[in-house]
This record gives C-alpha cells, sequence and structure tokens, in this order.
C-alpha cells in the first residue's frame, strides 16, 4: 500500500473523491449500530453528563479510527489466521479480528438482554423514587466513555479494514470518518432523547443491539451467506431493513395514539360546548 503523505493534490483526480464518497456513505451507514450502543449507554449517565458522555464518546471514537488508519499495514494481518479450528464438520481459521468480532459481539447480546431485564423489573422508574436503585442503575462519565469508545473500535473494525482497501491515501480515510463523526455529533442528542423517552423505541433499539451482537458472534465463527453489498454481509443488511421497518411502524402507532388522545380530550370540550 502507498503510504499517504498529506498531499492535499490528491483531490484533483475523480478517484479520490469517488473514495471519499464512498467511505463516507459507508462510515454513516455503519454507525447506526454505534449511535443506538451511545444512546443507550449514556441513558446510564446522570442527566447532566449525559450530553458530553455522548460527545466524549464520539471525539474519543474519531481519535481511535483515526489511530486504527494510521497503522494500515497491521490492519491488513487482522484478518490472517492465528490458530484454525478443526472439528470436521466445521473449520474455521481464527483471526484477530474474529476474536474481537465474538468479544464484542457477545457483549452487546448481554448489554441488550440486561437493560431489557432492567426494563422489565422497572428499574428506571424505580431509580427516580430511591437512591438505592439510583445509584444501582447508574455509570460513571469514564466508565461510559471508555465502554463507547472501545465498542466502536468493534463496530467499525470492518469499515476500517475496508476503508484501507478503497483508498490509498491516509488523509481521505481519516476525512471519512472525521465527517461522520461530526454527523453523529450533530444529531446524537435528538436520537438518543427520542429512544430513551419512548419506552417503546428503547425496546425495538435493545432488540436492534441483541441481533446486532448475534450477527457479531456469527461473523466472529465465520457463520455467514457469503452475499455482500456496499462491502456489508447480505444478513445486516436485512436486520437494518427490519428494524427500520419496525421503527416506522413504531412511530405511525406513536401518531395514531397522540390522535386517538388528543380526539378524547377535545370532543368532551365540543359536547360541553353545544
Amino acid at each position: 500500500m502507498q503510504r499517504s503523505r498529506m498531499d492535499l493534490s490528491i483531490f484533483a483526480t475523480p478517484e479520490a473523491w469517488i473514495s471519499l464518497v464512498t467511505l463516507i456513505f459507508l462510515e454513516i451507514v455503519l454507525g447506526v449500530d454505534n449511535l443506538v450502543f451511545i444512546a443507550i449507554t449514556t441513558d446510564r449517565l446522570p442527566h447532566g453528563k449525559q450530553h458530553i458522555g455522548r460527545i466524549l464518546g464520539l471525539v474519543g471514537a474519531f481519535f481511535g479510527r483515526a489511530a486504527f488508519l494510521c497503522f494500515a499495514s497491521f490492519l491488513v494481518h487482522l484478518a490472517t489466521p492465528l490458530f484454525t479450528i478443526d472439528l470436521g464438520f466445521y473449520t474455521h481459521g481464527v483471526s484477530v479480528r474474529d476474536l474481537v468480532l465474538f468479544c464484542g459481539g457477545a457483549y452487546l447480546i448481554y448489554k441488550g438482554i440486561d437493560e431489557v431485564r432492567d426494563m422489565l423489573a422497572l428499574t428506571e422508574l424505580k431509580a427516580e423514587h430511591s437512591e438505592e436503585h439510583k445509584d444501582a442503575r447508574l455509570i460513571s462519565l469514564p466508565q461510559a466513555v471508555g465502554t463507547i469508545v472501545v465498542m466502536d473500535l468493534v463496530f467499525s473494525i470492518d469499515s476500517v479494514i475496508t476503508a484501507v482497501g478503497l483508498a490509498n491515501h491516509l488523509i481521505i480515510m481519516v476525512i471519512a470518518v472525521l465527517f461522520a463523526i461530526v454527523l453523529m455529533i450533530v444529531f446524537i442528542d435528538f436520537i438518543s432523547d427520542f429512544i430513551n423517552s419512548h419506552p417503546e423505541m428503547k425496546i425495538l433499539a435493545l432488540t436492534f443491539i441483541t441481533v446486532i451482537g448475534i450477527l457479531l458472534v456469527l461473523d466472529g465463527l465465520g457463520i455467514n451467506s457469503g452475499f455482500e453489498v456496499f462491502d456489508m454481509h447480505a444478513e445486516k443488511l436485512m436486520v437494518y431493513f427490519a428494524m427500520v421497518f419496525a421503527f416506522v411502524l413504531e412511530l405511525i402507532q406513536m401518531s395514531y395514539n397522540r390522535r386517538v388522545a388528543d380526539f378524547r380530550i377535545e370532543r368532551p370540550k365540543e359536547d360541553d360546548a353545544s
């Protein structure tokens, strides 16, 4: 791979712009699960620290990805098998990438199930009326930021490896990551507040996180469809589509419920006036 210099003259070529636009698109699409995870994680921070936790987490994620990209030659070897598992019916060469995906996916499964369990146990409601439950539910700012940064590296490992394959210049890769992170910073508060203020959406988000975790574990085990679209496995795109469909249905249901509630409030007033 050509070692990159911060030479802006590369943007005089159409290939550089095509690489940049492609990488920005990939970073944004692959950042969806990261945004959902950040929303769920920072919800456990004290209310006054949630915004700064999201910003610090995303800034840390940028520097983590940038550091990843700076070691491009190292990234190529992440997919090199360290050892092979051969059970006869199942053979797979396990690489650093596989181990990262497996461990990260296992954590997401645990996180999703644990958060759903807390919701069913009404932990958040109990925390509003009990200091004991409040202390048990909250996490520290460094803990939240550290978790976000580490999980961002798990989420982005494939996109970073893809970026190294698509672009020969470090500056193109860094600009794409920076653009995606800035976009996340702009929308993270709105997305987080929306998810955490609507229990139905939060449950959908937790389901999404859990399913993504399962896909990461399977990918770490070398189990996937083998079909890729936009450098993503087809099954992951199917999960994205299913979750978008579910979110849209939930938005329609929420709009309907709100209209019904408004109608029931206004109807008695009209009856009294008549």
